[in-house]
């Protein structure tokens, strides 16, 4: 029976709390399917309560007050992903609850419970029930009915709490459509109800239970249930900003939820973090340095995370982001010579991104003086660009990113040296080439460069063949696994078992378009026979056009295919 906690009791039960969802963090991985399947909630929960173990581990709170304050300040910096940021308003809420108190009885603590749950909901834009949100408002309400019944056992109350909680838990999949669709229950109320079972198996001096799974649950999430249409937006955007002004973030936050969804606000005395997903996460961070200084940020692309988790790949995310750059070091630090900043021998320089050796020859032939290995599947860093602009003996670089995802890493080289970078914004090879294409290396100025390789970027139509990874049903088209791909600008041309098929309706189209100029680059999987062959359909097309078959040496992709 525990009818007090204390700072000493209350610190040992965050530990225990957080060794429990880290004991399960993968079974909650494998729920996570809202609003995506990224697949991280599990590690996203554990790893920023993680955060308050260390920090309660270099202390010893004197009072409950302290405690709870110690921890939900880490859990606020620590803070990962959506379900990271709302883990971290329950306990800011807590211990705003516990505030000034040496220990808290059932009441106290049940109170305070709830103060977590309305901060929670307070932060959250638009909250949606049959979530976290959900979970944590249920139990928190039977914590404080029991307590105002009379219970003065602690052990009691939170008992009462994780029934209610797990009864709430088990109707989430009926609540959120998406859930309904995989089959699972929410991966976040899951991992709350388990820190919450961690921390009462710690006043009871217990091991953690053994939590069984419901038989009518499904163990994973179906991933290949869900389409494209239930990713509304592409990038999950986390970022934390030190205030340096005093200014309401509610202009902040109704911007953040004009440009995006699953908005979550935590905030303290003297930072905020943000969650938020949106397709255009720099103006995001921009539109944050007005309220403060950025600390961190972290971007990952959920259609691409999704994509590999449906075909049953590991999902990247920046978990991998160290061992990926430790890999490239060992690899890379033999022949790869250290960071050096070229002196200026002439005016300009150029830098394009592109995956493929092929691809890299044709850009130095149009006068590039250094390419960067990236593309779709492997977005350079910055500092992979920045190597790059620095290495180049120029006064100005004009940097190529050639991929949507890549522009944004190439405007952060400004600010890390002393060379003048512009970011022409090219997404895709053939803007790229189209723009090297039209420099005039004798320009009086860099804005003279700038504008003529801006302006053609409109006059060049892009189109890629790839392959589906996964069965889906996407804008009306009926695709399969394996199925061929065409893409256009971006968007779905069509899909086709026969890759002769859909070369001849982009040949179509080529003709729908006038094309005069159209460039064929081969992937690394096509011969050079088959390769000419597709040129031969584009020939007989568009038999007034100028049609270049080239190796790209691309991956991924079959084609990259130049309209102009």
């Amino acid at each position: 029976m525990n009818e007090q906690i204390t700072g000493a009791l209350f610190k040992q039960m965050v530990l225990h709390g957080a060794a429990a969802i880290t004991a399960q963090k993968q079974a909650i991985n494998d729920l996570n399917v809202f609003p995506v399947p990224d697949g991280d909630t599990g590690t996203n929960m554990s790893m920023t309560i993680g955060t308050a173990v260390a920090e309660l581990r270099k202390n010893a709170p004197a009072t409950v007050s302290k405690a709870a304050d110690l921890t939900a300040s880490a859990l606020l910096r620590g803070a990962r992903g959506n379900s990271g940021v709302i883990l971290s308003l329950l306990f800011r809420g807590l211990s705003k609850g516990l505030k000034g108190k040496e220990t808290a009885d059932a009441a106290e603590f049940a109170a305070a419970m709830q103060d977590g749950v309305s901060a929670a909901y307070k932060a959250v834009m638009k909250p949606a029930e049959g979530t976290v949100l959900t979970v944590s408002r249920l139990a928190a309400k039977r914590a404080v009915d029991v307590a105002a019944e009379g219970e003065t056992d602690l052990e009691k109350v939170l008992e009462e709490a994780l029934k209610e909680g797990y009864d709430a838990l088990a109707q989430t999949t009926d609540m959120n459509p998406v859930l309904k669709k995989a089959g699972v229950v929410d991966a976040g109320g899951k991992g709350y109800l388990l820190i919450l079972e961690g921390m009462l198996a710690e006043m009871r001096g217990e091991p953690m239970p053994e939590v069984a799974e419901s038989a009518q649950t499904q163990e994973k999430a179906d991933f290949a249930a869900l389409g494209e249409e239930d990713i509304t937006f592409t990038f999950d955007t986390v970022f934390i900003v030190r205030k340096t002004v005093n200014k309401p973030l509610e202009p902040f936050r109704a911007y953040l939820s004009s440009i995006g969804d699953s908005l979550v606000i935590g905030e303290d005395d003297e930072a905020f973090k943000v969650h938020v997903h949106t397709d255009i996460p720099g103006a995001a961070l921009t539109e944050a340095q007005k309220y403060g200084t950025l600390e961190l940020a972290k971007i990952e692309n959920m259609r691409t995370q999704a994509e590999d988790l449906a075909a049953g790949r590991k999902a990247q995310s920046t978990d991998d982001l160290d061992a990926v750059e430790e890999a490239l070091e060992r690899g890379e630090a033999a022949k790869e010579p250290a960071h050096v900043v070229a002196a200026p021998e002439k005016k300009y320089g150029f830098l394009a991104v592109c995956a493929g050796e092929g691809l890299a020859a044709v850009f130095r032939d149009l006068g590039a003086d250094g390419v960067v290995s990236g593309g779709q599947t492997m977005n350079p860093s910055t500092e992979s660009i920045l190597a790059g602009v620095d290495a180049i003996p120029a006064e100005t670089v004009f940097v190529l990113p050639n991929n949507g995802n890549i522009i944004m890493a190439a405007q952060q080289c400004g600010a890390l040296t002393e060379k003048n970078v512009v970011v022409i914004p090219t997404k895709t090879v053939p803007q790229g080439i189209t723009a090297m294409m039209n420099v005039d290396f004798e320009a009086p100025d860099a804005e003279t460069i700038t504008q003529a390789m801006t302006e053609v970027l409109p006059t060049v139509t892009t189109a890629q063949i790839t392959y589906a990874a996964r069965d889906s049903d996407f804008d009306g088209f009926d695709i399969k696994e394996g199925d061929y791909l065409a893409l256009e600008e971006g968007k779905l041309f069509g899909t086709d078992g026969s890759l002769d098929a859909l070369l001849t309706k982009l040949a179509a189209d080529a003709v729908e378009k006038s094309a005069s100029f159209i460039s064929l680059y081969f992937g690394e999987d096509v011969s050079e026979e088959d390769a000419q062959r597709a040129g031969q359909v584009f020939e007989s097309a568009c038999p007034d056009a100028e049609v270049v078959v080239l190796s790209g040496g691309q991956p991924v992709y079959y084609y990259i295919i130049s309209m102009e």
